[in-house]
């Protein structure tokens, strides 16, 4: 694709980027035949290649953002199945993360968007808040058809019917390794992982002990940034990713680290890529330090070796997250882990589409959301499992909630087959 940007615009680093990735683009249009949200609205400005065109033109010009443009950029899920398709290579994370941060610098919102983001952004990154917020949305339930926006009832929906007990595993310490300790890692908690199921990262601690791994739990590690900035929200995205930096390169330099343990597939993407984020920052060689050290817990499993198991005889329809098989292309490990444990792994038709989770979005688009989740949920009960297993919560809290096949965290089903205690949501109504 030519572009036109000037020789000053093009001392921006964010906007040398976009150029660089507009240009790797051929206009071949692969990209719309995966993209979720063109196969929902049939938009072509609602594809990647459309969005490409609008993006150009906005930063091209260096114009504010208009309504039109902001409409069909919120509209993506940042599901990134246009990157896997791309025969080309075109980088679009990196140009629609600049274009939302644009937006986000240039445009005036709607007062009620502007709430609702910022709420968004101050709650959900602290584990605290949002639970406090997740309590106050099932009080409120009850009086969900007096809000006139569904943006309002979704957030109402997404608390779940009870809410874990805090786990105190989830604070600053270190676990030993079973046995000879063969490596040391450092597990990133997460925020709102810590709020909605605590289980995960207490499964994800047994299972690396058991396998000879000391786990430490760094102290000042938050929310890994993704969710400000996947909103255009640059200076809080910075802010978080910032602590983290810190957080495991003052842990890496206390006892040494083999790797940054990541159980949100959400998040790894975002951890894995600090290094572009910083790249032009003093943080540049820690930021890339910490992205060349995170691993999902899928990575390194593949590398402890898990215990092979005998035949469990529950077949678990596993869903591959988006931010996983399309975000750090980790597409084979978790379905091998699970059928080296002894599940039975089926897979829906259409994997490689969103369930319509993608971090904020079934917040803030319900009705694309929705409409996604109804066909994801379909395509998984037509293999008929006993449980659906993911690797991130995003997409665990979105499918869960529209069907009562149990969903687990596959770190948590592979507890469970090398001796850990069976998951609770399995026994849960």
């Amino acid at each position: 694709m030519q572009t036109n940007f000037t020789a000053e615009q093009l001392r921006d680093p964010g906007l040398a980027r976009a150029n660089e990735v507009l240009r790797s683009c051929v206009h071949c249009g692969f990209c719309t035949a995966t993209c979720p949200t063109y196969q929902v609205l049939g938009d072509e400005l609602d594809s990647p290649r459309g969005r490409i065109y609008l993006i150009k033109d906005m930063l091209e010009t260096g114009r504010p953002a208009d309504a039109r443009t902001v409409l069909h950029i919120d509209r993506c899920l940042s599901c990134l199945a246009c990157m896997t398709t791309c025969p080309s290579g075109v980088h679009y994370m990196h140009l629609v993360d600049e274009a939302r941060s644009y937006i986000e610098r240039t445009h005036q919102r709607p007062l009620m968007d502007r709430l609702l983001r910022a709420v968004l952004a101050r709650i959900i990154p602290y584990p605290g808040r949002f639970r406090l917020a997740l309590f106050a949305a099932r009080l409120a339930r009850p009086l969900k058809r007096l809000l006139p926006d569904a943006r309002l009832r979704a957030m109402l929906d997404m608390a779940p019917a009870r809410l874990p007990p805090v786990s105190r595993n989830d604070d600053p310490q270190t676990f030993a390794a079973t046995g000879p300790r063969r490596m040391r890692l450092a597990l990133m908690t997460g925020c709102a992982q810590r709020a909605l199921n605590a289980d995960i990262n207490d499964a994800t601690i047994r299972l690396l002990t058991r396998l000879g791994a000391e786990v430490v739990v760094a102290r000042g590690q938050g929310c890994c940034g993704a969710l400000t900035h996947h909103m255009g929200k640059t200076k809080l995205a910075h802010a978080a990713a910032a602590a983290n930096i810190r957080a495991f390169m003052a842990e890496k330099a206390a006892g040494g680290l083999d790797g940054i343990i990541i159980n949100t597939s959400g998040c790894g993407t975002t951890v894995k890529d600090y290094g572009h984020m910083f790249r032009t920052d003093p943080l540049a060689a820690d930021a890339a330090t910490v992205a060349g050290l995170a691993l999902d817990v899928s990575e390194v499993l593949v590398t402890l070796g898990l215990p092979g198991g005998t035949p469990k005889g529950l077949r678990v329809a596993y869903h591959a997250a988006c931010s996983l098989q399309h975000g750090q292309q980790i597409k084979s490990a978790p379905r091998d882990l699970l059928r080296r444990a002894g599940f039975e792994v089926v897979e829906p038709a259409d994997s490689h589409l969103c369930c319509g989770s993608a971090g904020t979005y079934n917040l803030l688009q319900p009705a694309i959301s929705a409409e996604l989740k109804k066909r994801k949920v379909e395509t998984l009960k037509a293999r008929r499992p006993d449980i659906i297993a993911a690797g991130n919560i995003g997409c665990m809290m979105q499918i869960g909630s529209g069907t009562t096949v149990p969903i687990l965290h596959t770190v948590e089903l592979l507890d469970w087959a090398t001796g850990g205690p069976r998951p609770r949501a399995l026994d849960r109504p």
